[in-house]
């Protein structure tokens, strides 16, 4: 697979088979990962992978908690900007009437809603799944890093014939997360990621991108 097709290959899947992903393979992608730039060679992310029975645990405690009804946990950091502005308010708005179309829930159905995004803190069925870190006194910048790595493991995905969908929706059970894993003290949880191989039988929406002339300004001749 060349880069061209791991990147428009790439997309959030939301429904992954039992297949086990081989460690070996997971080695593999992380280590070659970690040659994603990052300003003055920071590499400031901190990665933890689960498989199997600690996975389970995890999946267990945070269905637990979304039975109980428990309130997420106080935000680490914002997600978004507590008023989007156009055009990036209709580009979340169009998201989510394309998610949620796809199965062929409706904007007025909140319950049917929040069942499906319910679907996140079981990683979509996926049988492995990964977790990143930052220093919560890092700026601005090295968050950027992050992102590049996490798009750099995603690429690697794709070659080897894997999926992934990030999620900052573990983020509102960081404490649940933290229970499992024992992160270091100063360090937030940016974001999950499943990881597993397509289910093709789930309803897995394809979202568009803006057209180019929308996002990028060519400057200069040729």
């Amino acid at each position: 697979m060349d880069v061209y097709e791991a990147v428009t290959s790439r997309r959030a899947v939301r429904g992954f088979t039992g297949r086990q992903v081989p460690r070996e393979v997971l080695e593999r992608v992380l280590s070659a990962a970690a040659w994603a730039p990052s300003a003055s060679n920071l590499q400031p992310w901190h990665v933890y992978v689960l498989t199997g029975g600690p996975l389970a645990e995890l999946k267990k405690r945070a269905g637990e908690r979304l039975a109980a009804g428990d309130p997420w946990d106080e935000p680490q950091y914002e997600q978004y900007p507590p008023a989007l502005k156009s055009p990036y308010r209709e580009r979340r708005s169009a998201f989510g009437e394309q998610r949620y179309g796809s199965l062929g829930i409706s904007r007025e159905d909140l319950e049917a809603r929040q069942r499906a995004a319910s679907a996140n803190w079981e990683c979509f069925g996926a049988p492995a799944a990964l977790f990143c870190y930052i220093d919560r006194d890092l700026g601005r910048p090295q968050w950027s890093d992050a992102g590049m790595y996490l798009q750099t493991v995603m690429l690697l995905l794709r070659a080897e014939g894997l999926h992934s969908c990030t999620q900052m929706a573990w983020a509102k059970y960081h404490r649940t997360v933290a229970e499992v894993l024992s992160p270091p003290d100063g360090l937030i949880l940016f974001c999950g990621m499943s990881i597993g191989f397509e289910d093709a039988g789930a309803a897995c929406a394809r979202t568009g991108r803006a057209p180019l002339g929308e996002t990028v300004t060519f400057v200069g001749g040729h």
